[in-house]
């Protein structure tokens, strides 16, 4: 790997973290005695904790099918991801953010000279509202609720704007404990895009991957949050749906309605998003719309990119990445994250429109 211009501390890091995610990945089970795949060499990766349980999976289908090839996937937060992507630290980021345009604008240490990197959408996702809130099975909240309870302005579970939208519930005169991402993270900014989109009034940051305001509490990663949730007190947080396990999930309002996520209506929204403008052809980076009032729809969903280069400066890995990510946004990595992760597939048509951009890359 090329590390240079890349911090000591981070680097050391994350190749302690590929290391112990290349011996997780080959303790799978035994590969296959013959394989007809002639792809050989190791791709190294890290990023969105979101991924993980899809890029588990992937990880697992794509090694069995192409024994010569080792993938490290280090599931460390998107702006961690990005951020070694950038240096040269890993061949491709995952990342529930999109690269920013100041990062677009410098420079990317695998890339070939004066040559970019791409967004490319594999993976679709809702984001949950978590919850463990004593004696409370079913709760509904609505957008500028959320917000004041993420911001620290509903402190406690029998304000009354969270009894108003749940007057069948008895919840506790309890004070609140919200989580939220402590690492830079593209969950959190999805999170935030919705609230900033749906209650401006209440929520007045600008979408970021930091957590913006100095409120609840923070945890790292996505199984940080998790875990926070489930082991604390009359909690709340957000995480993408594969990982609620058995933890209660709030009802968003919708078009006066009170909704559940799948995969479906999260995948609704994103298939009436436009692309972000004034990017190259090949960059497929969604500006998604979380504005709509149609209850079969779920706008709390995060769009998760393989974050890669146009050109490589080594091209026989830029070839492997290609091979992968191919795979992964094909219809069989699709369906094994459906299957594995609870994802939403990518639609027919943005499939093939990351089959085209994946076409272009050296």
């Amino acid at each position: 790997m090329n590390l240079k211009r890349f911090g000591v501390p981070a680097v050391v890091a994350i190749t302690a973290a590929l290391a112990l995610s290349s011996c997780a990945s080959n303790e799978g089970g035994a590969a296959p005695e013959e394989s007809a795949s002639t792809l050989s060499g190791t791709i190294n990766a890290a990023g969105a904790s979101s991924q993980g349980s899809a890029q588990e999976a992937w990880i697992a289908a794509f090694q069995t099918a192409n024994t010569g090839v080792t993938i490290n996937y280090d599931p460390s937060g998107s702006g961690a991801g990005r951020e070694a992507f950038i240096a040269g630290g890993v061949d491709f980021a995952g990342s529930d953010s999109y690269l920013k345009d100041e990062e677009l604008a410098g420079e990317f240490g695998s890339c070939a000279p004066d040559t970019k990197a791409i967004d490319l959408p594999v993976y679709i996702s809702p984001i949950a509202l978590i919850f463990n809130i004593q004696g409370v099975d079913e709760l509904n909240l609505d957008s500028a609720t959320i917000a004041k309870i993420f911001k620290g302005e509903i402190t406690t579970w029998n304000d009354p704007a969270i009894v108003a939208l749940n007057p069948d519930a008895t919840l506790p005169a309890a004070n609140i404990t919200a989580v939220h991402r402590s690492d830079d993270s593209g969950t959190t900014k999805n999170f935030a895009d919705y609230l900033f989109q749906t209650a401006p009034d209440v929520w007045d940051a600008e979408p970021a991957d930091p957590f913006p305001y100095q409120t609840g509490e923070g945890a790292q990663g996505t199984s940080g949050v998790v875990d926070a949730v489930t082991n604390g007190v009359n909690t709340i947080g957000y995480a993408d749906a594969s990982r609620a396990g058995d933890l209660g999930v709030a009802n968003l309002e919708v078009g006066g309605e009170f909704v559940g996520y799948t995969a479906e209506a999260a995948a609704a929204v994103v298939a009436e998003s436009p692309l972000v403008e004034g990017r190259d052809a090949n960059d497929l980076a969604i500006a998604l719309d979380r504005t709509t009032t149609d209850p079969s729809h779920y706008p709390l969903v995060l769009v998760s990119y393989a974050i890669v280069c146009q050109e490589y400066a080594d091209a026989a890995q830029g070839e492997l990445v290609k091979s992968y990510v191919s795979y992964i946004a094909g219809a069989d990595g699709q369906s094994v994250a459906a299957e594995q992760a609870g994802s939403a597939p990518l639609s027919s048509e943005l499939s093939d429109k990351v089959a085209a951009a994946l076409e272009t890359v050296k």
